[in-house]
């Protein structure tokens, strides 16, 4: 049974059962600050777990695309080393929320893995919590499995437990049970438990997670409001147990990324440990750039570049030292493009992305492998590589810790992380940045409704205050000059999401009035944050709320021409463009995407032609709800970050379609104009747009046409005639300051038979340490270089350059043994408050301190006539 087919008939079996079908989400986990990547298929449940959010079904089944590659859930050290271990994997769910619970759960994996896959009943084994009574009977009463093969699973010594699941340190969790397949009695291991327990003979494949409570930052389990089901079968592991391999590389889809990848790096041994990093990592860098995270130097993206790097070391320990990498990728395209047909549409993407990585780190990484190899040599039996060495790796050649580890294991050697940590200093919070994704604080609001959002059609509503909140707590009232949340339960404010910030204005009832500072929301909750203005305000009193509409109006702007310059950018650069993150507030809008490179001036000004073009046609701004499916198929762009429900809001202007929750203006012409004021990189990939529009972009047009006017004043000439203007006057600019050049050269060569005379004979060997007069970088260079010629001894030559120190020697190569060019330059250097480096024979400086010229020459000398 190929690996395709397996995970259809998970899906149809289940779909059979009343499931919804739930498409994978993203490997970039929504609105969760929690998670690095998305590691397991409940992931995008988590809310409804929670209590948060209602779906409109209450039982579902995906195949998730996880990655486990950085902070707390991390199995990159291992892929290439162990049958198993992947950095990309996919997860086969059945979940339940609130609706079936143990004992239909178990029921349902039982007769997929028996009667649907086909296992033998006594190959299979199951493990529970070790109190967990009520699995036990369900699997031995209901289901039949043998007592004996019933094994209670209890708590470590840290408290954990293999068999009771959690996803993080916060969050869902409760008591699982484990299903494992026994490979037979002529393999090595023992059943789960046992101090054997670690060999391959039993092989965990599928984890019933019986989700009963929530843990909390303070690590309390609170009890969930409906218990439900979440589950979780490897797909790569139940094919190897259903196409009778041992090795998950063995499995079909894994033998072709195999022979790919040895094509690709020139090898044919397809048993090369490197190959299965190869074929397992291709699969996670090229699912991470189609979800729009690239190679940066923090986040995710660092995790990326790690991943990225890892792979192309191991290429070049098989001796591949050309770009490869990349060539992998149509393989795992045709393997996997069907079922995620984001990898089919951006194939070419991931590729370009994927080769400038190689560029990006091939041009160091010989440096760097030398660099490692000399140390290894001169640890002379020694198991320790160098802090310092590490540190360097990192710091100049762009080695992630984890790749030189790597390197170390091969050669049975540790590393000084103590050393590394001390050179890191401000290093080091990039490496870590990996992991930084803590647990988010959230209110407690189980007491509070959903709010009702009118602010689409309206800039002031009648509400009622539901609750106040001052410092996260309940409380029954606030005064003037506290600051506190208000929870209406109807609201005109926007609440800030999808890139918008939350609305401002006033709240104000019967003797009393609120400033709103801030609109926020958790989950369909608007916070109003603010500050009580006057009076005393109270739970369940009557209130007018008020948004400061000037304000909305000029966001407003702002928010519709974003979705016309997201829509310019991917007409004008390409279908790979998409959105990184965004901010929409009353002065400005930011724009932030995918592309590989600057975009030029040319480029920026066709994309304010393309919207302004846009605005001027007035386009209407048409609104609708629809599902989300339905959105789709229109070509409704979805926007980064966000979480949408199977009914979605779309936006439609002109050619832009995209999905929003924002708000708008009515039609385009009232954006009036659209100006960019910058465009930058932020990362590696990523690309930054600011602008503005309406009377902020007209003011910024005419400060332009005054510094225009302003400069061509200057150059008494029209607006028309500047750039010819500009161009000469440079022309002539350059031209003075070559003949400046030549005269200064000429100025400071005259002196050279007087330096010559005044040379210094030190035993034997001239030497000229000398102060030039008039003299800039270049003469003084070349005036050096002059004088060593005739001399060939020992040369320095200093002087004042713009109010700085300029200092250049030349040491004859049959001295260098015994003085530096580099030595003596820094002896005089550090005198006049500099430094300087270069060659033994030739090295150049400078100092801050010309006042100190002559101490910088006497101390040059006297460490001259020590050194010969």
């Amino acid at each position: 049974m190929k690996t395709n087919e397996i995970r259809r008939k998970f899906i149809d079996f289940f779909v059979s059962k009343g499931h919804k079908e739930v498409a994978s989400s993203s490997l970039l986990p929504a609105n969760d600050p929690t998670l690095l990547f998305t590691n397991a298929g409940m992931n995008q449940f988590k809310d409804c777990f929670l209590g948060l959010e209602k779906r409109d079904y209450v039982t579902a089944t995906t195949s998730q695309k996880c990655v486990r590659a950085g902070g707390k859930h991390n199995d990159l050290e291992n892929v290439g080393f162990t049958a198993r271990h992947h950095t990309f994997f996919e997860m086969l769910g059945n979940f339940s929320f609130g609706d079936y619970f143990k004992e239909k759960a178990i029921a349902y994996a039982w007769e997929l893995l028996t009667e649907v896959y086909g296992l033998p009943k006594e190959k299979l084994l199951v493990t529970i919590y070790h109190t967990d009574d009520e699995a036990f009977k369900i699997w031995n009463e209901q289901i039949g499995v043998p007592a004996e093969k019933i094994i209670r699973i209890g708590d470590k010594e840290d408290g954990s437990s293999d068999n009771f699941w959690q996803m993080g340190d916060t969050g869902p969790c409760g008591p699982c049970s484990e299903i494992f397949y026994d490979h037979g009695d002529h393999i090595w291991g023992g059943p789960p438990g046992s101090a054997e327990e670690d060999g391959d003979r039993f092989i965990e494949i599928w984890n019933l997670v019986f989700m009963q409570f929530n843990r909390d930052e303070e690590g309390t389990l609170h009890p969930l409001p409906n218990p439900s089901i979440d589950t979780g079968m490897g797909l790569e592991r139940i094919s190897a147990i259903l196409q009778k391999v041992h090795s998950n590389y063995e499995i079909d889809l894994f033998v072709k990324l195999l022979e790919a990848s040895a094509k690709a790096v020139g090898v044919e041994d397809l048993e090369n440990n490197s190959l299965k990093v190869l074929s397992d990592h291709i699969r996670s860098v090229s699912f991470l750039i189609a979800d729009n995270i690239l190679p940066s130097n923090e986040g995710r993206g660092y995790v990326l570049r790690r991943i990225i790097r890892r792979a192309i070391r191991h290429g070049y320990k098989l001796g591949q030292k050309e770009l490869f990498f990349y060539k992998i990728v149509p393989t795992l395209v045709a393997e996997m493009g069907d079922a995620y047909p984001q990898l089919k549409e951006k194939e070419a993407f991931i590729i370009e992305t994927i080769k400038d990585e190689e560029k990006r780190f091939s041009t160091t990484l010989e440096h760097g492998l030398k660099l490692l190899e000399a140390d290894i040599i001169a640890l002379k039996g020694a198991k320790e590589i160098q802090g310092e060495t590490i540190f360097k790796l990192y710091d100049t050649y762009g080695f992630p810790v984890d790749l030189t580890n790597d390197i170390a294991r091969e050669q049975a050697l540790t590393l000084d992380m103590e050393g590394f940590e001390k050179c890191m200093e401000e290093q080091r919070e990039r490496a870590r940045a990996a992991s930084n994704f803590g647990a988010e604080k959230v209110l407690d609001l189980q007491h509070a409704d959903k709010t009702t959002f009118y602010g689409y059609n309206l800039v002031e509503a009648d509400s009622t205050i539901a609750s106040i909140l001052v410092n996260g707590e309940v409380v029954s009232s606030a005064t003037e000059g506290n600051d506190a949340i208000l929870i209406l339960s109807e609201t005109p404010f926007y609440a800030e999401s999808g890139g918008q910030i939350g609305d401002t204005g006033i709240i104000k009832g019967d003797g009393f009035e609120f400033l709103v500072k801030d609109t926020k929301k958790q989950q369909d909750i608007f916070l109003h944050i603010g500050v009580v203005k006057s009076g005393e305000v109270k739970p369940h009193t009557k209130v007018t709320a008020i948004i400061d509409n000037s304000r909305r109006e000029l966001i407003k702007k702002n928010h519709s021409a974003t979705h016309l310059m997201h829509d310019a950018l991917q007409a004008l650069l390409g279908s790979h463009i998409e959105q990184k993150g965004s901010l929409v507030t009353d002065d400005r809008l930011r724009f932030d995407f995918s592309h590989n490179k600057p975009v030029s001036f040319e480029e920026i000004q066709n994309i304010e032609r393309m919207v302004n073009e846009a605005i001027r046609h007035n386009h209407p701004v048409d609104i609708n709800e629809m599902p989300i499916d339905e959105a789709k198929a229109k070509g409704a762009m979805a926007l980064f970050g966000e979480k949408y429900g199977d009914v979605v809001r779309v936006v439609v202007m002109g050619d832009s379609i995209e999905l929003c929750g924002g708000t708008h203006v009515g039609a385009t012409g009232d954006i009036g104009l659209f100006k960019i004021t910058q465009e930058t990189g932020i990362a590696a990939g990523v690309r930054r747009i600011e602008a503005v529009t309406g009377g902020q972009a007209v003011e910024i047009m005419l400060e332009q046409q005054a510094t225009l006017n302003k400069l061509a004043n200057t150059l008494k000439t029209d607006s028309a005639h500047i750039v010819s203007k500009v161009d000469s006057a440079l022309d002539e600019s350059k031209a003075l300051r070559k003949e400046l050049a030549n005269l200064q050269s000429k100025l400071v060569f005259a002196s050279r038979s007087e330096i010559l005379a005044k040379a210094a004979d030190i035993n034997g060997i001239k030497v000229i340490v000398s102060r030039i007069d008039g003299a800039d970088n270049r003469s003084l260079r070349e005036l050096c270089d002059n004088l060593q010629a005739e001399t060939k001894g020992i040369t320095m030559l200093v002087a004042e350059v713009d109010g700085r120190v300029a200092l250049v020697t030349s040491v004859d190569k049959a001295l260098t043994d015994s003085v530096k060019a580099g030595e003596l330059l820094n002896i005089a250097a550090t005198e006049v408050g500099g430094k300087g480096g270069g060659r033994p024979d030739s090295a150049t400086g400078g100092g801050t301190e010309p006042s100190n010229i002559q101490k910088a020459i006497d101390s040059a000398l006297n460490w001259i006539k020590t050194k010969i």
